[in-house]
């Protein structure tokens, strides 16, 4: 069933769906670039930024490279839980410094350090790079925080693909003991690459994350001999050892009905699942708190009140 949006959201989706159709008439070939640059300006829609006691950023060696990271402080007297964020943007744009509000107020809202993650993009470096340096990241952290300062629990949590990668360390966590993750956060995640779930054709017009821009995305993110099937998380199998989940889904989202079945799977594998659906809300709509100021602070709330528990 096609969603039917917030009415604070149309002028928005009528500049965006303008914007697209000047596009296509005019021609105009989608780059990274172009679409990173798209992506960052959404950043004027998210004007409040709050103080925080503590924020730096550090870098994690590895074999491979430097990953950058940014660690988000909200009482540095306290001894707190750890939500590890990887930020989302199709495996493609995306950034800490984009995401730096968002983590501020997860922070505050769970009262939990926040390690947003700079993870590598596509085109650049393409699937599984990204998930690797996400996985480096959950073996190495302990290295990067303040001594003493953990109390052991390990969240996960991300947006679109950044939930991917999420629901892909909970799928490598089977098979690496390494990976300890006691719960996951995940708003409005990709989780099935082959973009078969019906709410795909339903939402994927007129609701900003186009249908045509998701198959672009994942064009630039896997080479030619990957297999997307096997990297999609809905289409691997699960078990009760899996952590504890909040899931955040928009009911206008071309991805929602993959969530919803990602969400189904848990539950009959018996992992507590909790599943809240924003039914008049689209894809990213974290990335544009401004118009929908009271829905954005209903998903903080949730993110804080799940962590906490």
């Amino acid at each position: 069933m096609r969603g039917t949006p917030d009415p604070a959201l149309l002028p928005f989706l009528e500049q965006i769906n303008r914007a697209i159709a000047d596009a296509k008439a005019q021609g105009i070939i989608p780059t990274p670039a172009l679409a990173r640059e798209k992506l960052a300006a959404l950043s004027a829609f998210v004007t409040n930024i709050p103080q925080i006691a503590h924020t730096q950023d550090l870098t994690l060696e590895t074999d491979e490279h430097a990953i950058a990271l940014r660690l988000y402080d909200p009482a540095p007297d306290e001894t707190l839980p750890l939500l590890i964020y990887f930020h989302g943007g199709g495996h493609m744009c995306g950034s800490v410094e984009l995401y730096d509000p968002m983590c501020r107020k997860m922070a505050l809202a769970a009262r939990a350090l926040v390690l947003s993650v700079e993870y590598r993009l596509a085109p650049e470096h393409p699937y599984p790079a990204g998930l690797n340096d996400a996985k480096q990241v959950l073996k190495h952290f302990a290295s990067l925080l303040p001594k003493g300062r953990h109390t052991g629990e390990v969240i996960i949590g991300g947006d679109s693909a950044g939930g991917a990668l999420c629901a892909s360390l909970t799928m490598a966590r089977a098979e690496d003991p390494t990976l300890t993750i006691h719960k996951q956060i995940l708003l409005y995640p990709s989780l099935d690459y082959s973009l078969s779930r019906a709410s795909v054709e339903e939402n994927g017009t007129g609701f900003f994350l186009e249908k045509a821009r998701i198959e672009w995305y994942f064009e630039h993110y896997f080479p030619a001999d990957a297999d997307p099937i096997a990297a999609s998380p809905l289409h691997q199998p699960l078990d009760a050892q899996s952590p504890q989940t909040l899931l955040i889904i928009a009911g206008c989202d071309p991805l929602r009905d993959e969530a919803l079945a990602y969400a189904e799977k848990l539950q009959l594998a018996g992992v507590k699942t909790q599943v809240s659906m924003f039914d008049d809300m689209i894809h990213a709509f974290m990335n544009i708190e401004d118009l929908v100021p009271e829905a954005c602070a209903e998903l903080y709330r949730q993110i804080g009140d799940f962590i906490r528990r």
